[in-house]
């Protein structure tokens, strides 16, 4: 099986797989219109891969056939200020200051 790999350029880090390049017909049109104008990333052979970034190849191909399209959504971004400066004692946020 071959499907296509598009990128959102309205959201970074987030993928869209459909079975055949260019057809977004079964794709939501809601999703579409938050997705933004896809760009192709590449055509993946999935036979020849068992993972593909985050996703195992089983889960990819179900979607694929039982609902036309998978969408990878980037994960949860950390926040690195927040956490250091918890670690030295201060709050997540820094406070306001009132003049």
């Amino acid at each position: 099986m071959l499907c296509a790999v598009y990128k959102s350029r309205k959201k970074e880090g987030m993928f869209l797989y459909v079975k055949n390049k260019e057809d977004f017909s079964s794709v939501p049109e809601v999703l579409m219109q938050q997705f933004g104008q896809p760009e192709l990333v590449m055509l993946l052979p999935l036979d020849k891969r068992e993972q593909l970034g985050r996703v195992s190849k089983e889960k990819l191909m179900s979607a694929l056939n039982e609902q036309g399209y998978y969408l990878q959504i980037p994960p949860k971004r950390e926040d690195w200020l927040a956490e250091h400066r918890l670690a030295m004692g201060l709050s997540a946020r820094e406070e306001s200051k009132k003049f």
